[in-house]
């Protein structure tokens, strides 16, 4: 499992990388919303979507996709809003009150909650070819594996009481306490190699990642619950040794979502 693992990373971290410092704009659009598509996929599964309606659904949002790319719609105020109020607030609620999607317009319009806001995220920090601009996505992905492995390790150093043992028996506070002092580290070195471009002083990266790191973890726990609720171990087994896309962006659709939202209102 580990040598499929591996061998899986070493082919898909290059293309990664090329894609975003060297892709020309349309390419870019459309690698970065194969990617989502993907895990829309997955989650329209997991919602319980199939046969035809399934695939007129990932139709319909190819087509909304493609539109918002070919008329430069960027993602609105609303929308920014929307995307806070449902990361910062609805999800914290949906995962203590464990809510089940149903397979009705309402898993689709999350779906689209989900995955639309992340995507124009990517569009919207690496609109151009741009080294600077690449750096900045780059160190906010980064922000997500850290959080990922410090809570891993953190967890399974230290961890003694469960943070969402219905959802996520392998997750611990101690793993949260542990992602949080890693992303606040991993911000000041990343700021000071160059590659944040933020302006921000040491005080308020701080105040930025821990929110982040947060909602890092959201997304994990909500994708999980997810796959709970609907029996499954994966999101697929496109990625062989990693499960599904999804299971590979659940923090990342998160962070991306809000930390392009906190951008925008804030106008930085």
């Amino acid at each position: 499992m580990l040598k499929t693992r591996v061998l899986t990373a070493l082919v898909l971290l290059p293309l990664m990388l090329a894609a975003l410092f060297f892709f020309s704009a349309p390419l870019w659009a459309a690698f970065s919303w194969l990617v989502v598509g993907l895990a829309l996929w997955e989650y329209s599964r997991m919602v319980g979507m199939a046969g035809t309606g399934q695939w007129f659904y990932l139709a319909v949002s190819t087509l909304l996709a493609a539109g918002a790319w070919l008329g430069r719609v960027a993602a609105m105020p609303w929308l920014h809003l929307l995307t806070l109020a449902f990361w910062l607030a609805v999800v914290p609620l949906w995962l203590s009150r464990r809510w089940v999607v149903r397979n009705d317009w309402g898993a689709r319009l999350l779906g689209w909650l989900l995955m639309f806001p992340a995507w124009f995220a990517l569009l919207e920090w690496r609109p151009q070819p741009d080294v600077a601009q690449a750096q900045q996505l780059l160190a906010i992905m980064g922000l997500v594996w850290v959080a990922d492995i410090a809570a891993y390790f953190s967890g399974k150093a230290f961890g003694r009481r469960k943070l969402a043992p219905s959802i996520s028996p392998g997750k611990s506070w101690e793993g949260v306490y542990g992602a949080l002092v890693a992303t606040a580290a991993y911000v000041f070195l990343v700021n000071e190699l160059g590659w944040l471009h933020l302006g921000l002083s040491p005080w308020s990266l701080l105040l930025l990642s821990l929110p982040l790191t947060a909602v890092s973890i959201a997304g994990d726990l909500l994708e999980s619950w997810f796959k709970r609720a609907a029996g499954l171990k994966d999101s697929s087994q496109l990625l062989p040794g990693h499960g599904g896309v999804y299971d590979r962006i659940d923090s990342l659709i998160a962070v991306l979502a809000v930390s392009n939202a906190l951008r925008a209102l804030s106008g930085l």
